[in-house]
Parts: structure tokens; C-alpha cells; sequence
């Protein structure tokens, strides 16, 4: 009688078959990872989730090195970039730097301009930069 129950379920060849996530199909599979995923993050709560989130992120971010870390970071923006069409991206660019003014202060927001222009002359060389400032002239001017 014991071995019966034992052998329930089992396929009468190698009794493997019908045992674990391998013999089953994918989508039962991701549901069955769904209701445990939801049932961790409620027992984790908002700031437990954060947390495990930030761990992965390092552990990718190790796995990777930097500049890896930052191609990948590139192929998501430009993903979501896709996604939300050029209006979409644009209006998450604008919610997002708004966001960062309200976190930084009138000064801290104009000092972070600052820096960020610095980075972008040191990248385009002084010639570069001029032609930018110059287009940017153009297009504030309606030209």
C-alpha cells in the first residue's frame, strides 16, 4: 500500500515524467512563480522589495563591471525609449528633471547644469561645444 502511494503520479517507465517544473508547461510554471514572487513581496513589504532590488542591481553590477553595467543601462533607456514613443520619453525626461529640481533646490539644480555642461565640453572639445552653443542659439531664435 505504501509503495502505492509512492508510485502515484509516476509514469511506469523511468517515473520521472510527471514529477517538477520540467514536466510542466511554461505558463503554469510562470504562474506558479507569480503567486510566490506577490507573496514574498507582501510578506517584504515596499522597503524589503527596495532592498532586494539594490542587492541584485550590485550583484548585476559586479557580474558586469562598469562599463558593462552602463551599456546595459543604455539598452534600457533606449527600450523604453521605443516603448513610449519620442513625446512619451520626452515627457518622462521633463517629470524626471522637475523631480530632481524639487529634490536639489534652485542652487543644487543650476550647479548640476553646470557639471553636466563641463562633462559635455570636455566630450565635444571647445570647437564641438561652440557648435552646439550655436545651434542651440539658432533654434531658441526660431532659425
Amino acid at each position: 500500500m505504501a509503495q502505492n502511494r509512492k508510485n502515484q503520479g509516476r509514469s511506469s517507465s523511468s517515473g520521472t515524467e510527471n514529477r517538477g517544473f520540467a514536466s510542466m508547461p511554461h505558463e503554469k510554471v510562470q504562474e506558479i512563480a507569480s503567486k510566490g514572487g506577490k507573496a514574498s513581496a507582501e510578506k517584504a513589504g515596499h522597503e524589503g522589495m527596495a532592498e532586494r532590488g539594490h542587492k541584485g542591481g550590485e550583484t548585476r553590477k559586479q557580474q558586469l563591471g562598469h562599463e558593462g553595467y552602463v551599456d546595459l543601462g543604455h539598452k534600457g533607456g533606449e527600450a523604453r525609449k521605443e516603448q513610449l514613443g519620442p513625446e512619451g520619453y520626452a515627457e518622462m525626461g521633463h517629470k524626471g528633471g522637475e523631480t530632481r529640481k524639487q529634490q536639489l533646490g534652485h542652487e543644487g539644480y543650476v550647479d548640476l547644469g553646470h557639471k553636466g555642461g563641463e562633462a559635455r565640453k570636455e566630450q565635444l572639445g571647445p570647437e564641438g561645444y561652440a557648435e552646439m552653443g550655436h545651434k542651440g542659439g539658432k533654434s531658441r531664435r526660431g532659425e
